[in-house]
């Protein structure tokens, strides 16, 4: 599993998908549950996580990362630096594929 999953019990959980260097470089996950613990909801943690990462390298980015994060009421989110990052979610009995757009 390596940096690509942080599990707080009393806030959540966050992994992390890609290029797995810049993501221990950021403590990516980490940061996306410590984002979940002052506030920010589930998507605006792991987009700014991702901000971190695009900032550091100037927007210049040839590799993709991406987080999924539930936070313990069970709200979810995702964001993802490209294009084609997918996930599914079982929810109530009904199977849902979410593609996430790409924040550069």
């Amino acid at each position: 599993i390596g940096a690509g999953l942080f599990v707080d019990n009393e806030i959540g959980c966050a992994a992390a998908t890609g290029l797995g260097e810049e993501v221990i470089k950021t403590t990516g996950s980490f940061l996306v549950v410590e984002l979940m613990r002052q506030g920010y909801n589930p998507t605006a943690a792991c987009e700014e996580a991702l901000n971190r990462v695009i900032k550091k390298h100037n927007g210049n980015l040839d590799f993709q990362i991406a987080y999924i994060a539930i936070r313990k009421d069970g709200n979810i989110g995702s964001a993802c630096i490209k294009d084609g990052f997918e996930y599914a979610l079982l929810q109530k009995g009904k199977n849902n594929l979410y593609k996430i757009k790409g924040t550069i």
